[in-house]
């Protein structure tokens, strides 16, 4: 059974207004890896869960053309709102089914998004559309929240580990595969020729309300929304204050350095 997590529209805003594309280094190790494999010019992208959009605007600058898919059609109309580059289009379909023609993509990628795919007939459709030397890129970050701010980052981290703790009763069990760092994933994938890169840190800096804007992005979040409503508005309420007493400001714009652990897996189709 396909996995949906981001039907709602008022997710979908969310998830347009908090969270990002990849980092710098991410996107220089993808595109690093695919210039040992294929010539340039590159001609075509998929972004796989692209949710709405950040990281397949990210792509359009490398190829002929990009689409964004995503099974979500809240998630494809709120990327389709959004400012891009006419190289780029989205489509509302699932993973598992990509409405594109054999041996026609470069590259393949998933931000954030391949732990709730299917993995094994996501892996054939990924070799069916797959030029041969074409390439796969699936990458997230890890359920770990390093938050820097003057001398308080122990106890500022500590407020989000306990936030992330009182939401893993809500979690899909696809979520371990996020945990355990893609490695099922990884081992699952044929092709010889791949390679699964740990401890990537970015550095991003924000607003700490954003912050718990992007923490309220988290599927299990949603679900504890849905579930008990007033416990889970409490619990972003309270975190807040907390943060805020730490720091020694009364303004939710006051910035913090967000610090995240990623993972990157990289595969090409044999030529």
């Amino acid at each position: 059974m396909v996995t949906r997590q981001f039907e709602g529209k008022q997710h979908a805003s969310d998830y347009q207004k908090f969270r990002s594309g990849p980092s710098q280094e991410i996107t220089d190790l993808i595109f690093s890896y695919m210039e040992e494999r294929l010539s340039k010019p590159y001609g075509f992208a998929v972004d796989a869960g692209c949710g709405t959009g950040q990281n397949t605007r990210t792509l359009a600058p490398y190829f002929k053309k990009v689409l964004g898919i995503d099974i979500s059609e809240a998630q494809i109309e709120e990327a389709r709102k959004a400012p891009g580059s006419p190289n780029v289009t989205y489509s509302a379909c699932p993973a598992e089914e990509v409405p594109v023609g054999d041996a026609s993509v470069d590259l393949l990628t998933a931000s954030i998004a391949a732990h709730w795919f299917n993995i094994e007939p996501f892996l054939k459709e990924v070799d069916r559309i797959l030029k041969p030397g074409g390439c796969l890129a699936i990458f997230t970050f890890y359920l770990s929240i390093e938050v820097h701010y003057k001398d308080c980052t122990e106890q500022m981290t500590q407020v989000f580990a306990e936030m992330i703790d009182s939401l893993v009763p809500y979690e899909h069990e696809k979520v371990r595969h996020l945990r355990n760092g893609y490695k099922e994933m990884y081992e699952s994938i044929p092709y010889p020729d791949k390679r699964r890169i740990e401890n990537i840190l970015t550095k991003t800096r924000m607003p700490i309300a954003r912050l718990m804007g992007f923490i309220q992005t988290f599927p299990m979040f949603h679900i504890y929304l849905e579930t008990k409503p007033e416990e889970a508005k409490e619990m972003i309420r309270t975190a807040e204050e907390r943060c805020l007493r730490l720091m020694g400001t009364s303004s939710g714009e006051t910035e913090v350095e967000v610090w995240l652990q990623n993972v990157l897996v990289l595969a090409s189709k044999p030529q």
